[in-house]
């Protein structure tokens, strides 16, 4: 498949902000269970009430520069790739991942990061069933919990964790467009410091061979939302969705695709890929 590796030439002209409906969980008393099964892991079955809130969001483009990891949750970078096809597992893993490796360095200053995972999602249900892709997940919610972020370093290292697990550790994520410009189903990230523990609802993660747990998140009007239209293949999202220290510094990200009434009729489907890692620094837990 052809790529796109210019920038759309009227992403400078996108408004500045945006209102749209965002899918948010209510908070019933019982757990959610979001199930993945299926060819590749491509179905799902969830439990768990939700509803739908519009909120304002900002385009975070004209104040990129202002977006820290550890402050925001969240960077907006510049960062090219030598990927020919987001569609190649083999190449993602021999080449993005290492790629990816570096700018998370870069990003966070971690000393070690280990890369264990990715998914490419695509907009379009001919081509996800063709490729056994996954959908844009349209609900807010961030990838870890207390209890799962640890876990996750005793599931990919287990025999160095509990000596891993001593010292400060971060799960930080890459968001990228792979073809096109993204139009349809953008990400929105709200400003780690306008989420409060109060709206985070543990839930249920299930996989064939393991089960997880995420947040849900719960509406509060005082979340600060934000995207980046137009984002292109050589622009990355860097994210975090789990950190150890609890010393102020960005915690969880609550993030989900939306549906953008900007987004032109015929739009092309979002191609995309997230890439996840662990981020180990030098740091005794604070």
């Amino acid at each position: 498949m052809a790529t796109t590796t210019m920038q759309a030439p009227d992403a400078a002209a996108a408004p500045t902000e945006i209102e749209a409906f965002l899918t948010y969980a209510v908070d019933t008393g019982v757990k959610p269970v979001n199930e993945t099964f299926g060819p590749a892991n491509t179905m799902r079955k969830r439990t768990g009430a939700t509803n739908e809130q519009a909120v304002h969001i900002r385009n975070g483009r004209p104040m990129r520069d202002t977006f820290k990891l550890d402050v925001n949750g969240f960077e907006f970078v510049d960062h090219k790739t030598q990927m020919k096809s987001f569609y190649d597992p083999e190449e993602i893993k021999s080449i993005y991942y290492r790629e990816a490796e570096e700018l998370i360095k870069k990003v966070s200053g971690a000393s070690r990061v280990v890369i264990f995972d990715h998914t490419v999602r695509n907009g379009d249900e001919k081509v996800r069933e063709e490729k056994l892709l996954r959908e844009p997940v349209l609900s807010v919610h961030n990838d870890y919990t207390e209890w799962s972020g640890p876990q996750r370093v005793r599931d990919v290292l287990p025999d160095e964790a509990e000596e891993l697990l001593k010292k400060r550790f971060a799960i930080i994520q890459i968001w990228r467009a792979i073809n096109t410009p993204i139009q349809s189903n953008p990400l929105a990230i709200a400003d780690a410091r306008s989420l409060p523990t109060k709206d985070l609802i543990a839930a249920e993660r299930r996989y064939p061979n393991r089960v997880g747990e995420t947040y849900w998140v719960s509406y509060n009007p005082d979340h600060d939302w934000y995207y980046f239209p137009l984002m292109a293949r050589d622009e990355a999202l860097v994210f975090k969705v789990y950190e150890s220290a609890k010393d102020g510094r960005a915690r969880f990200t609550a993030h989900t695709s939306f549906n953008d009434p900007t987004t032109p009729a015929g739009a092309p489907p979002r191609e995309s890929i997230e890439i996840r890692s662990i981020a180990f620094f030098d740091e005794d837990v604070s």
